[in-house]
């Protein structure tokens, strides 16, 4: 097949790439050229923005598209511009209005769409999500719609899958910081697995909206299993979530946090998500375990700096508070 990938040189779109590419597909990226795409894969250069940014590679019919972008009006463009028969486009579980539920499937509420073609900040990210699928929906083509849940694996540079198999391999001293809502449920699709069922979808049309995450654990099964990837004997120090917060580490990401939590009942279901309709469409995902264990590898081996989790000196701080 001659495939693009709109992106295709960051964690999502480089798998994808790579892993078309493998199978033997034609496989173009465009980006703006932030990093190298893998090897054997054709690189061209444009700027989204740009009312014409997608002009070096409209000429040409494409076999299947596709594009992971957050930016409506980038997405409405591609569909205006381009030739495919195909779409598949990498849409997030952000798009759902309500995270109180675990595992919701795809029939749940979404949020209203953005009404522009720029996703200003972050805190629009649903709504853009929500306007680039309806933009691929309205194109003349068979479409793939994939919400995925949180990616991780090796080349997560955000750490939240990293920093738990990182921690428990490089303790601070004879346990490891956790919040004491150890059955807090956590969902992760390694980005490996994400990146072959996206290249299904395109190379069997499959049609549709589709969420892929991996199975539903509890986070004290993530503590459990990343203590043994990294065959540690520290073990876990749970801590009220008051205390955490008088100390000022928070969920989820970022400096100061604990990864894979949120201390809200509003949104214990965040992370998580019912693939059942991916699955029988031949989602499959590798065991937690292979993830960590090589996310553990990608850790150790990284020279940029984690964007989740407690530093050393932070974690002692906390130990020696309590």
């Amino acid at each position: 097949m001659k495939m693009l990938i709109l992106g295709g040189t960051a964690l999502l779109g480089r798998a994808t790439a790579g892993e078309a590419a493998a199978l033997g597909h034609d496989v173009t990226c465009l980006a703006r050229g932030s990093s190298a795409p893998p090897d054997g894969v054709e690189f061209v250069q444009a700027d989204r923005d740009l009312e014409d940014g997608l002009a070096r590679v409209a000429a040409t019919p494409w076999d299947a598209v596709i594009d992971v972008s957050r930016q409506p009006g980038h997405v409405r463009r591609a569909v205006r511009d381009l030739t495919t028969p195909h779409w598949v486009f990498v849409s997030s579980g952000n798009v759902y209005s309500d995270f109180s539920t675990v595992d919701q499937d795809e029939d749940a509420e979404l949020l209203p769409p953005l009404d522009g073609d720029v996703m200003e900040s972050m805190e629009s990210y649903g709504p853009a999500k929500v306007a680039c699928e309806d933009a691929v929906r309205g194109s003349r083509s068979s479409w793939t719609i994939v919400r995925s849940g949180l990616i991780g694996g090796p080349g997560d540079t955000s750490g939240r899958t990293g920093y738990w198999p990182w921690r428990f391999a490089h303790p601070t001293g004879i346990d490891v910081i956790a919040p004491d809502q150890l059955d807090f449920p956590c969902a992760i699709i390694d980005v490996r697995d994400l990146a072959a069922w996206i290249v299904h979808c395109a190379e069997k049309r499959v049609q549709g909206t589709y969420n892929a995450t991996g199975p539903t654990v509890t986070l004290e099964l993530v503590l459990a299993t990343s203590a043994g990837v990294a065959r540690s004997d520290a073990t876990v120090r749970p801590v009220s979530v008051a205390r955490l917060h008088e100390l000022g580490v928070q969920g989820w990401m970022g400096p100061m946090s604990l990864p894979l939590w949120i201390n809200d009942p509003d949104w214990r279901g965040f992370a998580t998500m019912s693939s059942e309709r991916a699955r029988r469409e031949g989602l499959r995902t590798r065991p937690l375990e292979e993830t960590l264990a090589d996310t553990l590898t990608y850790e150790d081996a990284r020279e940029d700096t984690r964007q989740a989790g407690l530093t050393d000196d932070e974690e002692r701080r906390v130990r020696d508070a309590l």
